[in-house]
């Protein structure tokens, strides 16, 4: 046992080294706007933090989780400007929405809304939701387009965003679409100023970048579940593992704590990299079950199906792999 913890000890230094080296070289390049410098330090980043691994960021010292944190910021800016960068590119389209391959992981965002409509369906079924809600969907909302397009084809979506400039982005993208245009909004506003709205909607997602500190998302995730309608559910992206150096990691226990019961926490490897948290706002006993917001999916297509339990697969043997 004693050889074990040393080896995952000495794992977690090494890797929490080489972080720290990008950090420092990512911390001083004049601008994090797509260049080869800024994307070849990125992808390395990425690459270092993909693999399974034992390291609990939770347990790093002072210095390395302000490393951490610092680097979760710069890694915000950096996919800020990345998604901008690729908005503007797709705008000058006639169709944007036609050319989405151009960004370089929109088959990870394909891969993403599979797990998050599979893991949906599964664990709160019922019709399709006819309201949803994405907070934090920036100027690239690429998990809302494709959901739409691809998985609720009659529901309607709401982007909230902090930046009005992002939503500016975000509307030129489905202007040439008459379905989307219609079923697609966008509201400037900081969620935690969002109150009666939030009882409109019968999920809710919440992206990994909204809250970047835990206590942050513990006021979101709070604000959330004093404001959504009973039987609403809410996704929450996170990340595990070494992974936990690119987004925050959320404590599920900070979503019951908000209010919600948690159904279902998923950490899918290989290119997806968040994970994914289901929840659902508790019905209070007693209430009728019609007034309440179910959690209204209908089952997941047979592609779905197959993929979120792939990601599950993939989990459980990859973690074989490592020492126990």
């Amino acid at each position: 046992m004693e050889a074990v913890a040393a080896m995952v000890d000495e794992e977690a230094h090494q890797l929490v080294q080489k972080i720290t080296g990008l950090t420092a070289a990512i911390a001083k390049l004049h601008s994090l706007s797509p260049s080869p410098e800024v994307n070849a330090l990125f992808t390395e980043l990425v690459l270092t933090c993909i693999p399974p691994s034992r390291v609990d960021v939770d347990e790093l010292g002072p210095e390395a989780q302000d490393m951490r944190a610092r680097l979760i910021r710069l890694c915000a800016d950096a996919e800020g400007k990345l998604e901008a960068h690729y908005s503007d590119l797709l705008a000058a389209h006639d169709n944007p929405l036609d050319h989405l391959s151009l960004f370089p992981y929109f088959n990870n965002y394909i891969k993403l809304s599979q797990l998050e409509y599979g893991l949906l369906a599964r664990h709160v079924p019922g019709p399709p939701p006819s309201r949803v809600a994405f907070v934090g969907s920036g100027p690239l909302p690429l998990s809302s387009l494709v959901l739409a397009a691809r998985h609720l084809p009659a529901t309607s979506f709401d982007n909230y965003d902090i930046c009005g400039e992002a939503n500016e982005r975000a509307r030129r993208l489905v202007r040439a679409d008459d379905d989307l245009g219609a079923r697609m909004a966008f509201h400037t506003s900081d969620v935690a100023l969002v109150t009666h709205e939030l009882g409109a909607y019968d999920v809710v997602f919440l992206a990994a970048l909204v809250g970047m500190a835990a206590e942050e998302k513990a006021r979101v995730v709070e604000h959330l579940g004093k404001h959504m309608a009973p039987g609403a559910a809410l996704v929450v992206r996170s990340a595990h593992g070494a992974r936990g150096f690119l987004y925050p990691v959320v404590d599920p226990e900070e979503i019951r704590r908000g209010g919600f019961d948690v159904l279902a926490v998923h950490h899918p490897e290989g290119e997806v990299i968040n994970s994914v948290i289901i929840a659902r706002k508790p019905v209070a006993e007693g209430a009728d079950a019609h007034h309440a917001h179910g959690a209204m999916m209908s089952r997941p297509c047979l592609c779905c199906e197959v993929e979120a339990r792939a990601h599950q697969k993939m989990e459980e043997m990859a973690m074989e792999k490592l020492p126990s």
